[in-house]
């Protein structure tokens, strides 16, 4: 069994019968030991208190005239937001169904960072016991927003965007790098390893440093590794079996479904779909193609039953990438179920 990502805390939930993640008492505890709830020395006696009143008990009903007491005003906001989350959270059946629920109906009312936060654990849950290093990094696709840099010969490289500003900002020697840098004292440049199967092992010793380049082209084992994610994770949540291939191009000139994995590659496609013309520079900014095929073709609705559904992802106009696991849930189209 590999340990990794300790930080997501997905070893504090439990698991039911049918697989699905239950929030525990002890993952509860564990957003309070997070930078935005975490006490400082500055924290005021309030603070204190309603802390560790959540600690002995994490389900306690704190009324807002006791945030309102807390001296730090950014410290009450936190609390506000992180106990409408909490209450959600416990009210849901399990993590998949309270994540499920985000996207339908009003717009999703938590902060990103929430969202990211049980993507993690719930890509973590799909992996299981033994996945290779190229189904980690892969999956870090889902909930870290990569930079994207495609070399003269044509490989798509993706860096976890928040690792390459921090090597840009201090050179990868932390507060010394900027001490360095506030006195023009030149940066060692830092090139991060491209993730290979000679290298792989190394990944399970830095996970959590983010240091490995992933290359996103077609033919790769990155892009397998993501389509199997991408498989388990709807297969998962609907219980529908798909097989989904990377594609060097589409050719199906009257596709009947699409599905953007980001927000510019829902535009693309649905602007192609739509007939218009887009410009040579924008359709650029398309990293892969994939063609997801029902396996029981009974699943789809009837209009498009047999058909491949063809999925794209797309940097933006920063070189990012921010994937939206969520469009692969919300937009496939599922038959009624009578």
């Amino acid at each position: 069994m590999r340990t990794y990502w300790p930080n997501s805390n997905y070893q504090h939930l439990s698991i039911n019968a049918d697989r699905q993640l239950i929030v525990t008492d002890d993952f509860l505890r564990s957003y309070l030991n997070r930078p935005e709830l975490a006490l400082i020395p500055e924290s005021c006696a309030q603070e204190q208190r309603v802390h560790q009143m959540l600690l002995d008990n994490p389900r306690a009903a704190i009324e807002n005239a006791e945030i309102k007491k807390m001296a730090d005003q950014d410290i009450q906001v936190n609390y506000e937001i992180w106990l409408r989350f909490r209450d959600k959270l416990v009210q849901a059946k399990s993590i998949e169904s309270f994540y499920l629920s985000l996207f339908q109906g009003g717009g999703v009312d938590v902060p990103p960072l929430f969202v990211d936060q049980l993507t993690q654990i719930l890509c973590q849950h799909l992996l299981g016991e033994e996945p290779s290093a190229f189904d980690a990094r892969a999956a870090e696709l889902l909930f870290r927003t990569q930079k994207i840099t495609i070399t003269d010969d044509g490989h798509i490289m993706s860096a976890d965007q928040e690792t390459v500003e921090k090597y840009a900002e201090t050179g990868g020697f932390g507060s010394i790098g900027e001490l360095l840098k506030q006195n023009a004292v030149p940066l060692r440049t830092i090139d991060l390893d491209v993730l290979t199967t000679d290298n792989s092992s190394e990944y399970w010793e830095q996970n959590e440093s983010r240091n490995f380049v992933l290359q996103l082209n077609f033919d790769q084992d990155g892009m397998a590794a993501l389509s199997r994610l991408l498989e388990k994770w709807i297969a998962h949540f609907h219980g529908i079996k798909v097989k989904i291939t990377p594609q060097g191009q589409i050719t199906d000139s009257k596709w009947s479904w699409h599905i953007g994995l980001d927000v510019t590659a829902t535009e693309i496609l649905n602007a192609l779909y739509k007939g218009h013309a887009v410009d040579n520079s924008k359709l650029a900014q398309v990293l892969c193609l994939f063609k997801l095929e029902f396996i029981d073709q009974g699943r789809m609705m009837k209009e498009v039953a047999g058909k491949p559904i063809y999925l794209a992802m797309a940097h933006d106009s920063d070189k990012c990438l921010k994937f939206k696991p969520q469009n692969l849930l919300i937009n496939l189209p599922l038959a009624e179920v009578s």
